[in-house]
């Protein structure tokens, strides 16, 4: 163990072993992105809670994030930390009208339980608007949920 102090902190670092004696591994490749059949999962996931935002079917909103306190959602006008703000937040959820039209999506996955999914939204009564819509999505046991989201709206580029 080393003890450190800095502008009056003290630091205690310890090491495994010396630099010298610890083993060098190979770095792998790393996950395999956009498995075909894991991309489809996700997009069949991510179409539903898209059709539910449309719809108004709270209980798949609902449903679609992961039921944990380190939930998050940023929306345009709130800040949601963990689900019980967000089941909240989505009781008072209403069909979108007119719906969202969706536009340049991106979904990658990383492995075969993790993936990050974007998309352009706009709204037929928002002309001169675009949203944008990112979500971070981890395959568990019950399926695939929302771990993370953003969702923002800005001049549409010109």
């Amino acid at each position: 163990m080393k003890i450190v102090r800095m502008a009056g902190v003290v630091m205690m670092i310890t090491f495994a072993a010396p630099l010298s004696a610890q083993q060098v591994t190979t770095p792998r490749a790393g996950p395999e992105i956009d498995l075909p059949e894991v991309v489809a999962e996700v997009r069949t996931a991510w179409a539903a809670y898209n059709q539910a935002l449309n719809s108004g079917t709270i209980s798949v909103q609902k449903e679609t994030f992961r039921n944990d306190e380190r939930t998050v959602r940023y929306g345009p006008a709130e800040n949601l930390y963990g689900y019980k703000a967000i089941e909240s937040y989505r009781s008072n959820a209403r069909p979108i009208d007119p719906p969202l039209t969706l536009s340049n999506t991106v979904i990658t996955t990383y492995g075969r339980d993790f993936a990050v999914t974007s998309t352009l939204t706009h709204r037929a009564n928002q002309p001169g608007k675009v949203g944008r819509q990112m979500q971070t999505w981890v395959r568990f046991p019950e399926g695939w949920k929302v771990v993370a989201a953003h969702v923002s709206y800005i001049d549409e580029p010109k």
